[in-house]
């Protein structure tokens, strides 16, 4: 059956992807974004022609998620344009490079803001009435490097997606009874294909950043790039990543997993995250909260 879904950040990357891939699997799919009439003009352009040209439903609309106004308004067109949303893909999200020293307190507000509160922002507008409709997903875009390697240099950004994960984590057991299911996505680090790295954001303290670059830890940028590059294979592929979403949305309700991972370099998320979530299913059933690990099908 065809659903309606909502992919944030859908500009580019992953998202642009999966709301591409979403659509010509069938579905009707809001890419949004932010500034559609001012920077991302070319972007809502490029949907509107990909929707042309393949006869699908690929639509655009305006959500920021920094922004509880810009998030419920968005969430209010798609209702009133099609009475329900069955999918939310979260999506959104920021990286910065740089020690972990140079980053302002203040840019790590702003990444948490973007990659974590977002997501409650729009959780808040979306679920009272996804929990009417009784059947519905929340589709978490995680990252590996929440409990795989976890390269020097990233820690603003390692920091808010793990921020993220437990928050999906708890999220999916909380939901369950009102039929909303979670299913948290695991990319790992794609360096060709998006442009995570491209974007990247930068110390703001330039002056402590400087310290970094000359002092006895000068090389390690430069060797930790070349590493994940190194341990990507040349096959690797970021579509694969809109292809699984694709699936985890056409299982039936209810059979959907929990996590899946897409990590061609293999940096071991998958066998620690495989602990942490065996010891969920033991602690919910050791509480007497077993049936929280599946959603309940509407009546």
């Amino acid at each position: 059956m065809s659903k309606v879904i909502l992919v944030t950040g859908a500009s580019s990357g992953f998202g642009r992807m999966a709301a591409n891939h979403f659509a010509q699997a069938g579905h009707t799919v809001y890419a949004s974004m932010r500034s559609l009439s001012g920077r991302n003009t070319t972007q809502v352009a490029e949907v509107a022609e990909y929707a042309r040209m393949h006869g699908v439903d690929l639509r655009t609309v305006e959500l920021d998620v920094t922004s509880q106004d810009s998030v419920d308004a968005a969430v209010a067109k798609v209702i009133a344009d099609t009475g329900r949303i069955d999918v939310v893909v979260h999506n959104a999200g920021h990286m910065a490079y740089g020690p972990a020293e140079a980053f302002l307190p203040e840019q790590y507000i702003q990444l948490y803001d973007i990659n974590v509160v977002g997501t409650q922002r729009l959780n808040r507008a979306v679920l009272p009435h996804m929990r009417k409709q009784g059947e519905a997903l929340l589709l978490w875009v995680g990252s590996s490097s929440t409990r795989g390697g976890t390269p020097p240099y990233l820690a603003p950004y390692f920091a808010a997606k793990a921020a993220m994960d437990a928050l999906a984590v708890s999220y999916a057991s909380e939901l369950a009874r009102w039929g909303v299911e979670t299913t948290i996505v695991v990319p790992g680090a794609f360096t060709k294909g998006t442009n995570h790295f491209a974007h990247a954001g930068a110390p703001g303290d330039e002056r402590r950043a400087e310290e970094y670059a000359n002092g006895p830890t000068a090389d390690i940028a430069d060797i930790s790039m070349k590493g994940q590059i190194a341990a990507e294979p040349a096959d690797a592929d970021p579509e694969e990543v809109a292809r699984v979403m694709v699936k985890v949305v056409e299982t039936p309700f209810g059979k959907r997993p929990f996590r899946v991972h897409i990590d061609p370099s293999d940096d071991g998320a998958e066998v620690v995250n495989a602990v942490a979530d065996r010891m969920r299913i033991e602690v919910l059933h050791r509480f007497g909260l077993g049936d929280l690990l599946k959603p309940r099908a509407a009546a």
